[in-house]
């Protein structure tokens, strides 16, 4: 899926589904970034058969019971299951974002909106790693291919014009 649609189908339906404080540059960027990272938004199903689902790569036990349980999201990641006909319960979510990339792009943001720390400016791709790899907890890490995808990122999100450090 180009990152012109994943931000039509999935990121945008899924901020609107938030408060507006969620939806900014930074965090479009960050969800196109983690997304390229995870499954290049080719993959819904962790590749070898892994335990990961949806194109934000989730494990039941990881980030989906995260997000349901976190004091700063589980008020919202409820919400979001009910509007979207799914039980908040990781056994329900974690199914469901393979085939709901709306559910997939809200529980995304909503695990960045645990992190203690503010998101990375728009163009700080080493921020932009640290966030992913505080939230994500990547266990085979790919940092050498980063940079590339999250510059993909701001460049989508409209700021090219962003000095990258």
């Amino acid at each position: 899926m180009d990152l012109k649609t994943v931000i039509e189908v999935a990121i945008k339906p899924a901020l609107a589904l938030l408060p507006s404080k969620m939806d900014t540059a930074a965090a479009r960027v960050m969800l196109l970034a983690i997304g390229l990272q995870e499954s290049r938004f080719l993959h819904r199903r962790q590749l070898g058969d892994g335990p990961a689902r949806g194109l934000w790569q989730f494990e039941r036990g990881g980030g989906v019971r995260g997000v349901l349980t976190h004091p700063a999201s589980r008020e919202y990641a409820y919400r979001i299951c009910t509007v979207r006909g799914v039980e908040p319960v990781a056994a329900a979510v974690h199914p469901a974002l393979e085939t709901d990339d709306v559910l997939a792009a809200t529980f995304a943001r909503l695990l960045m909106w645990t992190d203690a720390w503010s998101l990375p400016a728009m163009g700080d791709a080493q921020g932009g790693w640290e966030l992913y790899a505080r939230t994500w907890r990547p266990g085979k890490p790919h940092p050498q291919t980063w940079a590339a995808l999250y510059g993909q990122a701001v460049a989508e999100v409209g700021g090219a014009h962003v000095g990258m450090v």
